[in-house]
């Protein structure tokens, strides 16, 4: 299964990539597939050509997961390390001139602390580097000393066309050139012949070199990502664009961008917008032959499972017995659901989880947004109107957990009755979803009485939300929590962890950890768990062990250290649908022997995935690619779950 294909400047050759993580040269003449380097890590997928075809700069990464540069010799078939590992680096690019290698590396050492600990992170390490081929050849930064540095000062227009022309003639040469450059490499110190640009630290990718100028894109922790060219003839940065997504023609003179949904082709220059090259894609007709593209589609999803799967024994599945058993079923498609039916049939004979197909070419129905309230209802059939049974309370400065009837100047209580919306009295047929519909997000009168009464009451204004999902989520986790700190006199804690995701999840124990942090006992909830990758970074905090105690004069309060120990007994609850790293985490949580797991078996699925490789209609396939074995050497988990320390159904009828 090769990708990532790159012509050689000479369009004799070809670089590419696949899934057995080795890199290769394809001679386009021969036939002949050259191996340049099998990984032991992981997928070669970063590479370039030497500007005459004769050297191929390359990242693989050490055993330390830190990537390092390799150049390889196209003609000896020689590998040299020309990056430290010390130091993660990648996005090599050779210059036009074949003298210099640019690379981006993580070398900048700024370490923040985080609020709630006294614990480190780095952020933004990376700048542009590079290293000279030959050792006597000098940086391309640094000044000549006869050559003054030039001054910023306004250009008038004649200029910036001269300079324009200056350019234009200048990759021009560049490309006659290009066939004369003969890149030679002296290796020998080449690790310690480093250079960097005058660039802020930040996130850089996507080097180009062309000419006496590099392209390439940066952005931030606080910046988003844009478009930039360093001059070497000036040493200085300049923003090109507002975009990212780009490709640079081979002769250096033209570019294509995408910036939000619209493409565009233009010269390149150092100032690039979108007033114009935007390709008309509106227009562009598309004839589909579905019995085709289905056939195609199913026979790449079995060719990418079987390449994919995390186990070359396919489970002990005959896997090419089930794509000749379920391509029978192929003439008697007659939706892309039907298709998605049987992929998803052959795929589910492995037995595994994280098998996923969907998506595609299918009719989409726009949704007819609701505006909502935050509330529940009870119909008062004597008088027509909506008793305001419960309002969920909310966090008001969060919009995932804003409550419109709590917000401030908004005085609805419950036992009210909602009895208008927008001047439209409120009735059987008229309820308070139909009265709201297409206004999500919107602000809306309402008008409520105390009484089922159009008469008299009260009018606000309030802003209608789109979504009570998080209302209704924080609502169960208060309820938990209460009933944990009524019951205990407030002595145990109690922590609801939704996902493992970085936005979700994460957030959500650390909203309640810290807080909870000096409570007697902790119960973590992880139930309904629906997965994701941060449970390392929690059972870091939990299994944390009190080494010191701190203690000030007058100080009444004990402070420990490290930061945010957690002292007291813990316990794990666990149920049929903790999931993926639902799953790892109360295995970790067991397995450290950080407290009891309590409830029912996990869901017991833990063979990780990746994005989907590209469909002709957009549908999605993931694949089960990541295995997980304990420290004992055996596969754990899939398939199995794990079973809790003490067993404790939720019985729905009790």
């Amino acid at each position: 299964y090769r990708y990532f294909l790159k012509w050689s400047p000479d369009s004799k050759k070809l670089l590419c990539t696949d899934k057995l993580m080795e890199l290769y040269i394809i001679d386009i003449e021969t036939k002949k597939i050259t191996p340049i380097r099998k990984s032991k890590v992981w997928e070669i997928t970063d590479f370039t050509w030497s500007p005459d075809s004769r050297w191929v700069a390359f990242v693989d990464y050490l055993e330390n997961d830190f990537p390092v540069i390799y150049v390889y010799s196209v003609e000896t078939g020689e590998t040299h390390q020309v990056t430290s590992e010390f130091f993660a680096s990648y996005a090599p690019e050779f210059s036009s001139d074949g003298k210099y290698l640019f690379f981006v590396s993580d070398r900048t050492f700024k370490a923040t602390v985080g609020a709630f600990e006294w614990n480190f992170q780095y952020r933004d390490m990376s700048k542009i580097y590079g290293v000279t081929l030959q050792k006597s050849f000098t940086s391309p930064i640094t000044f000549d000393d006869d050559k003054p540095k030039q001054e910023d000062k306004p250009k008038s227009e004649a200029e910036t066309k001269e300079k324009d022309k200056k350019a234009k003639d200048s990759k021009e040469q560049t490309d006659k050139d290009k066939s004369k450059v003969k890149v030679n490499i002296d290796f020998d110190g080449i690790i310690d012949r480093v250079f960097d640009f005058p660039v802020p630290n930040g996130e850089y990718r996507n080097l180009r070199s062309i000419g006496n100028k590099l392209y390439y894109v940066r952005s931030s922790s606080s910046e988003a990502p844009k478009f930039y060219v360093f001059d070497f003839e000036t040493r200085k940065e300049t923003e090109v664009g507002d975009f990212h997504l780009y490709e640079i023609s081979s002769d250096g003179k033209k570019i294509i961008f995408k910036k939000d949904k619209d493409y565009y082709i233009t010269d390149l220059k150092d100032k690039i917008g979108t007033d114009k090259g935007k390709l008309n894609l509106q227009d562009m007709v598309v004839y589909v032959d579905p019995k085709a593209e289905w056939q195609q589609i199913f026979d790449e999803s079995w060719r990418q499972m079987r390449d994919f799967f995390y186990d070359p024994n396919m489970h002990g599945v005959d896997w090419k017995a089930m794509k000749e058993k379920y391509a029978e079923l192929l003439p008697y498609c007659r939706h892309r659901y039907d298709l998605t039916y049987i992929i998803g049939e052959m795929i589910g004979e492995l037995n595994v989880g994280h098998a996923y197909v969907g998506g595609g070419d299918m009719p989409k129905v726009e949704p007819v947004p609701i505006g909502l309230l935050g509330a529940d209802y009870e119909f008062h059939e004597a008088s027509g109107f909506y008793k305001i049974k419960k309002i969920y309370r909310g966090r008001n400065w969060e919009e995932n957990t804003r409550s419109p009837l709590t917000e401030p100047g908004i005085n609805v209580k419950e036992g009210d009755y909602l009895v208008e919306i927008d001047g439209v009295p409120l009735s059987k047929e008229m309820t308070p979803y139909r009265a709201l519909l297409n206004k999500s997000n919107k602000f809306v009168k309402i008008k409520v009485n105390s009484i089922p009464s159009l008469k008299g009451g009260r009018v606000y204004i309030v802003k209608t939300i789109s979504s009570e999902a998080g209302l209704r989520y924080l609502d169960w986790v208060e309820y938990n929590r209460n009933y944990v700190e009524k019951k205990t006199s407030g002595k145990i804690g109690y922590i609801h962890i939704p996902d493992m995701g970085l936005d979700n999840g994460l957030n959500e124990f650390v909203k309640y950890f810290y807080p909870q942090v000096r409570k007697e006992g902790l119960i973590i909830d992880d139930r309904f768990n629906g997965g994701g990758n941060v449970s390392p970074m929690i059972i870091e905090r939990l299994r944390r062990i009190l080494v010191v105690a701190k203690n000030a004069r007058n100080q009444e309060v004990v402070q420990t250290n490290p930061d945010a120990v957690m002292t007291g007994p813990m316990v794990c609850l666990v149920n049929e649908l903790s999931a993926s790293d639902g799953d790892l985490f109360p295995y970790q949580f067991k397995t450290l022997g950080i407290g009891k797991v309590i409830g029912k078996r996990t869901w017991g699925g833990v063979i990780g995935i990746r994005g989907s490789l590209p469909f002709l209609d957009g549908g999605y396939l993931m694949k089960p690619e990541f295995a997980n074995f304990g420290a004992n050497g055996k596969w754990i988990l899939e398939g199995e779950g794990l079973t809790p320390d003490i067993e404790v159904d939720n019985d729905p009828a009790l």
